[in-house]
């Protein structure tokens, strides 16, 4: 299957990325050095929100973009506001340090002298300054963003609760506690404003998306508003943390959305298609390198690139024309075989199994352990073992 179309392409777009990363660079340099400072101008600038329509496919949505609220908007909208980040994995790392570097007065809360305080040491946050217990965070806060793992926030509700005053606003990541309040025990408050902002993106992606001058696409939602602001200040706090460009979506079809995207094509789809083509190249004599190359190289180096800078049909045109001739008669097929499969996944995750099945597993004393012993299987597979050696061979790597 010859694909050199497929790879001219891909050159173009990766030049092309280039230049607009050292621009995006500079720009990010540039503002960091020039730091805005505040006057009467800016402390009367107008909050009211930028609106763009867009047509997806015949159906119309709002969309709002990074532009609609430029820093120093951010800066007057949350100049009397403390940010009380509460967990530091990988959502609060990325979203902790993006809010700081943004300019807006955030603090971290997390179990003193743990794992996650010395981590957010490491990182220059300073205790007794912007790093505090979770509990005095909490009460320092006007915003409460609860960025705890799934089963610790469920873990640590009874005693996170009676600090959420009406006076604060709590801020979620995830749909997952609230919407199965059922199982987690997480009720919010209803006498405060409780919002969302979900990253499409883990948090690592969320930071270096930010320092590139870029910006993940985020998804918000309001699950009460009191005040009549929540969703002002869920936009608002959806750019402070690094987003390009937000829509609007509901807790309960962020979170299943969520649970069955990573479960299907963006983890568990894609590893399981991943390996049961790897082992038929196998079972049929083809050399280890030979069938990484064909499965994984080809897909994450050539052709999904090419999906995601301009589409599908894109990446068709790209190719050849036995390329295009096979995977036009195939995909329905697979289509066909793996819809079941996805109904099904998706009915899982609406009904709660899914969540309960993380619970159960993640809320475990020996849960790290039993975790790693299932990434090892995966770290020592043949396929991910001649993936080392195949990335090595790539000429960025020399």
């Amino acid at each position: 299957m010859s694909f050199r179309t497929a790879s001219l392409q891909l050159a173009k777009v990766a030049a092309a990325r280039q230049i607009v990363s050292k621009r995006a660079l500079s720009v990010l340099a540039s503002s960091a050095v020039r730091r805005p400072a505040f006057n009467a101008s800016v402390r009367n600038l107008n909050i009211s929100r930028g609106i763009k329509t867009i047509n997806f496919g015949g159906t119309q949505e709002v969309v709002h973009e990074r532009a609609d609220w430029p820093r120093e908007k951010l800066l007057d909208y949350f100049k009397n506001d403390t940010l009380a980040l509460i967990g530091y994995g990988s959502q609060g790392h990325g979203q902790g340090l993006n809010l700081r570097d943004n300019g807006i007065n955030v603090i971290i809360g997390v179990r003193k002298n743990g794992s996650s305080w010395k981590a957010a040491i490491q990182d220059g946050w300073v205790p007794g300054k912007n790093l505090f217990p979770i509990e005095e965070a909490i009460k320092k806060g006007t915003y409460v963003m609860n960025l705890l793992s799934d089963a610790a926030q469920s873990e640590t509700w009874a005693s996170l609760k009676p600090l959420l005053t009406s006076d604060k606003t709590l801020y979620f990541s995830h749909g997952f506690s609230p919407v199965f309040s059922n199982l987690t025990k997480v009720e919010p408050p209803k006498d405060l404003d409780v919002i969302l902002v979900a990253p499409k993106g883990s948090g690592r992606t969320v930071r270096s998306l930010f320092k590139e001058g870029r910006g993940i696409n985020s998804s918000y939602a309001v699950w009460n508003d009191v005040t009549g602001k929540a969703e002002e200040k869920a936009l608002a706090l959806s750019i402070a943390i690094g987003s390009g460009y937000v829509y609007k979506t509901t807790f309960e079809r962020e979170v299943n959305s969520d649970l069955y995207g990573e479960r299907g094509c963006l983890m568990g789809g894609i590893h399981g298609m991943f390996l049961a083509q790897y082992d038929v190249l196998r079972e049929n004599g083809h050399t280890p390198s030979e069938a990484f190359n064909e499965t994984v190289e080809e897909a994450t180096q050539s052709l999904y690139p090419l999906i995601g800078a301009k589409g599908m049909d894109y990446m068709y045109d790209a190719c050849s024309t036995t390329a295009r001739r096979g995977a036009l008669d195939w995909y329905p097929k697979f289509r066909e075989v793996l819809k079941p499969v996805f109904e099904e996944l998706y009915s899982s995750v609406k009904t709660g199994a899914e969540t309960q099945r993380s619970l159960d597993f993640n809320s475990q004393p020996d849960y790290r352990e039993r975790l790693e012993e299932e990434l090892n299987v995966i770290r020592n597979m043949e396929i991910w073992q001649v993936g080392k050696e195949v990335r090595k061979l790539r000429p960025e790597n020399h």
